[in-house]
């Protein structure tokens, strides 16, 4: 029989993550017995306190075990834990060595949304791609540079160690972890039964791009500010450089370092928010939000398009625009 460990950490966490996976994980067990078998998982939260508060006492979770009384466990999840990640770390630093033990002895070890921050100050998405939400993809970028971030992705895997993208993508990583252990028809059941989207692999249709400037460049800064108020023009990145009187190469690591984006990468997500936006607003034609942020060639507005969001212009409108 498998174990897993739904931790319990302090500290604002998401109750949902914790109810969720332990709702669908246990479901297993029903869907095992309504075919004639034994059940297969033991799902157990797993604590530093016998209570634990979370959102401000509006709830109090009591863990069925504390990390000492788990000897040996075969999964590990981290649910979403809000707050300043030192702060996080600080006040769950109890469970590291616990966790780096279990992983070292064969566990693997999954993380939901913002958990991922938990995760990396353990050291084990060190060289390991990840993914969080998309609204914190940068700041993780800065705080753990030795991961490689995903964030389009809904969720990432290496070496045991998984990770789902924002909010209520935990859902598809416990369906994948589902498939993998007990095979696609038992996965398809609980879909069904929770109706989760099962074939649901990118978060891309969701990113909302604000650009990223909780950096310190200010010339970086002017140069955002720049390509934001200029977005429906030609842009070049030779024009810039010499707008803030920077050197085109050093423009560009400069740039690059601070933003995670290739300056024309950026230029290429500026015009493309403004057009997902035109596209949610009202049902207008294709070809004249394209040329609205400054595309004259159909194909590669098309191609740049769905790159970034995954979806096409016509996709994405129908996605998100109410019928008439």
């Amino acid at each position: 029989m498998k174990h897993i460990s739904v931790l319990i950490p302090f500290g604002h966490t998401s109750v949902v993550n914790i109810e969720g996976a332990h709702q669908i994980f246990s479901f297993v067990n029903k869907i095992l017995i309504d075919m004639g078998k034994i059940p297969a998982l033991k799902v157990q939260l797993v604590g530093l306190s016998k209570e634990v508060s979370q959102r401000k006492g509006m709830f109090t979770i009591s863990p069925d075990v504390m990390i000492s009384d788990v000897k040996k466990t075969d999964l590990i999840i981290i649910p979403a834990i809000h707050g300043e990640p030192n702060k996080v770390l600080e006040e769950n630093k109890e469970f590291v060595p616990w966790i780096l033990y279990q992983y070292k002895s064969g566990a693997e070890i999954a993380s939901f949304c913002i958990g991922s921050f938990f995760l990396a100050n353990t050291g084990l998405l060190n060289g390991k791609p990840a993914t969080t939400h998309w609204g914190h993809a940068n700041e993780f970028r800065t705080m753990f540079p030795e991961v490689t971030v995903l964030d389009e992705k809904i969720m990432t895997e290496k070496d045991g160690i998984y990770t789902s993208g924002g909010a209520y993508s935990y859902l598809n990583l416990v369906l994948y972890l589902i498939e993998k252990h007990f095979g696609r028809e038992i996965s398809v059941i609980i879909a069904k039964s929770f109706m989760i989207d099962i074939d649901k692999t990118s978060q891309s249709p969701f990113i909302i791009f604000k650009g990223q400037k909780t950096h310190d460049d200010d010339a970086v800064k002017k140069a955002q500010e720049f390509i934001e108020c200029n977005y429906q023009d030609k842009l070049t990145v030779d024009q810039i450089a010499s707008m803030i009187a920077i050197s085109r190469r050093n423009f560009e690591r400069r740039f690059k370092k601070a933003t995670a984006n290739t300056v024309m990468e950026y230029i290429q997500r500026v015009k493309i928010e403004v057009a997902k936006i035109n596209l949610e607003s009202s049902r207008p034609n294709v070809n004249e939000v394209m040329s609205k942020v400054g595309y004259s060639d159909p194909k590669a507005f098309r191609v740049t398009f769905k790159k970034i969001t995954g979806l096409s212009p016509v996709e994405y409108r129908n996605k998100y625009v109410k019928s008439l």
